[in-house]
């Protein structure tokens, strides 16, 4: 069995907490492969399972809980402005990417129609607001809203 701290998934201290740390993340879109992929329905009563989700990530990557609670609140509001432009059946597609001191979370749906975001929302501006970076897009019949937080200090 190979030595967990030589494991390439692991940092040299052994913990999951550097995953991705190594890597760099361009704030807006990620375009390395998702430190970890969550696929859901496309249904608020699932937003729940993404806040959680994004919360215990957060927390590994040792997140102060004032910004553990921030990204809590904007990845909510990212999937109540994508969830209602969901195609029926589809799924909402949750890709986060993790480094060192921040946490990239793409939040997605497919969709049957072009969607222009609101950017004068409620749930824009909230999300805008605590998080460090957002960005909203159409890629390919997806509708994303991509946020960045980078961690304050402890």
């Amino acid at each position: 069995m190979p030595d967990q701290d030589s494991s390439p998934d692991h940092g040299e201290d052994g913990d999951m907490a550097s995953i991705g740390a190594g890597t760099d993340v361009t704030p807006g879109r990620p375009t390395r492969r998702a430190d970890v992929e969550l696929r859901l329905p496309a249904d608020s009563a699932f937003a729940s399972v993404l806040r959680t989700t994004t919360a215990g990530l957060a927390a590994r990557l040792d997140f102060p809980i004032d910004d553990i609670e921030d990204l809590r609140i904007a990845v909510g509001e990212a999937s109540a402005m994508v969830l209602p432009e969901a195609a029926p059946g589809s799924d909402l597609t949750c890709h986060f990417f993790m480094t060192h001191a921040a946490l990239t979370v793409s939040v997605g749906v497919d969709v049957d129609h072009a969607v222009t975001p609101d950017l004068d929302s409620f749930a824009w501006q909230v999300l805008t607001t605590l998080a460090t970076h957002a960005t909203a897009e159409n890629i390919d019949g997806t509708f994303v809203i991509t946020l960045t937080m980078e961690s304050g200090p402890s």
